[in-house]
């Protein structure tokens, strides 16, 4: 599904811990890391979207997240010119995606990142909130700061902590 102005509907899931750290993961046979995202169906409004795609990229089902907020419209990205398949049609030029902030409430352990018959990611760590937008590939960067900073006082408030300044760390988990 593309709009008239060439941009697939997108969920973005930004799912924090206790600590503030947010959930990061690497795309399966690639260097590329990133949040859990994917397209919205025709049917589906962006929460539902939003369930589905956490289920099939992480395993997590609505028992262990609470969903604390989300942008209140649509973030865009543009593809860089080599990605965009100009032999499709309608040509998809970005992605438009309403992002949302999610606190785990169950344990990690609940992690399943081979989950659906299509996996989406190998590995996953907790990084620094602001750790992603800096890291995440160039031409998502605007996009993921964005997100952050629209949710960054909602993330304050559930986790009790400072999120402005922290330092990155960095905790690696295997999919298991």
């Amino acid at each position: 599904m593309i709009d008239p102005d060439g941009y697939r509907p997108n969920v973005g899931i930004i799912l924090l811990n206790a600590h503030g750290h947010v959930f990061w993961a690497r795309r399966i046979g690639r260097d590329g890391w990133q949040f859990p995202q994917g397209g919205m169906r025709s049917d589906e409004t962006p929460i539902e979207a939003m369930y589905r795609e956490l289920e099939e990229e992480t395993g997590l089902r609505p028992q262990h997240v609470e969903v604390l907020g989300a942008t209140p419209g649509w973030l865009r990205y543009r593809l860089p010119p080599r990605l965009v398949r100009r032999h499709s049609h309608p040509v998809c030029i970005g992605q438009k995606q309403v992002w949302f902030l999610l606190r785990l409430v169950g344990d990690e352990s609940a992690v399943c990142l081979d989950a659906s018959d299509k996996p989406e990611f190998d590995l996953w760590r907790w990084v620094d909130f602001w750790y992603p937008a800096a890291h995440v590939v160039t031409f998502k960067r605007r996009v993921y700061e964005q997100a952050l900073r629209h949710l960054v006082v909602l993330a304050e408030d559930s986790c009790s902590v400072t999120l402005r300044e922290q330092h990155w760390t960095v905790e690696l988990v295997a999919a298991t």
